[in-house]
C-alpha cells in the first residue's frame, strides 16, 4: 500500500492560495456571494468554503474521492440558496484535485497561471452595472472572461490542455491510467467505468 503522502509546508501555504483562487473563478459561487443570495454571512459562507475545502485535502486520513468534494462543493452552493447544474461543481472539483496532486509533486504551475490570471483580471475596471446599453455591458463581461480563461466560453474551465488529458487521463484518486478500451471480436468497444459518478448530467 502506498505510504500516505503529505504536502510539505511550502506547498501547503501555496495550495491553500490556490483553493481561494479557484473559488474565487467560480462564477456561480461568486455571483451568489455578490448578490447575498445566502444572506448577509454570504462571503463569510465562501469563505469557510475554501476552509472546508483545504482541511478536507490535508486532514483528510481516507483515500480523497472526487464524489465527496461535489458534495461539499454542492453543500455549500445550496447553504447559498444556489442551485448549479451548468457542471461547473464537477470542473471546480476536478481542478482542485489535479492542483493537490500538483503540489504533493513540488509543482506549483497551475496556481501560478491562476495568480497571473488574477493579477490581470485585478488590473481590469470591474464594473456592477452600466447604465448605457445592457448588451454592451454583457459582451464586455464574456469577452472578458474569454481573455483570462483561455478556454473558450465556459467560465471556469480546468486549466489542463485538452491534449494533455485526453492523450493520458489519470484517475486523481488513485493515479493509475485508465485504461484503453479493449476492442472484442465482433468489433465493440469495452468501455470502463467513468471515474466520477457524476460526471455528465
Amino acid at each position: 500500500m502506498e505510504a500516505e503522502r503529505k504536502l510539505s509546508v511550502e506547498a501547503e501555504a501555496i495550495f491553500r492560495e490556490g483553493v481561494v483562487l479557484v473559488l474565487s473563478r467560480w462564477s456561480a459561487l461568486q455571483l451568489a456571494v455578490d448578490n447575498e443570495w445566502g444572506g448577509r454571512d454570504s462571503r463569510r459562507k465562501s469563505e469557510q468554503l475554501a476552509a472546508d475545502v483545504f482541511s478536507w485535502f490535508t486532514q483528510s486520513k481516507e483515500v480523497l474521492y472526487i464524489d465527496d468534494l461535489e458534495d461539499i462543493l454542492n453543500e455549500a452552493m445550496l447553504s447559498l440558496n444556489t442551485v448549479t447544474e451548468d457542471g461547473s461543481i464537477e470542473e471546480v472539483a476536478e481542478k482542485l484535485m489535479f492542483m493537490n496532486e500538483e503540489c504533493l509533486n513540488g509543482d506549483f504551475k497551475s496556481v501560478e497561471s491562476l495568480r497571473e490570471a488574477n493579477h490581470r483580471r485585478v488590473a481590469l475596471p470591474h464594473v456592477k452595472q452600466v447604465n448605457d446599453d445592457d448588451d454592451d455591458d454583457d459582451n464586455d463581461n464574456n469577452e472578458r472572461d474569454d481573455t483570462l480563461e483561455n478556454d473558450g466560453p465556459s467560465n471556469m474551465m480546468v486549466d489542463t490542455p485538452e491534449s494533455q488529458s485526453n492523450s493520458n487521463p489519470v484517475d486523481m484518486t488513485d493515479n493509475k491510467p485508465t485504461p484503453k478500451p479493449a476492442k472484442t471480436e465482433d468489433g465493440w468497444e469495452v468501455v470502463g467505468p467513468r471515474r466520477s459518478k457524476g460526471k455528465r448530467n
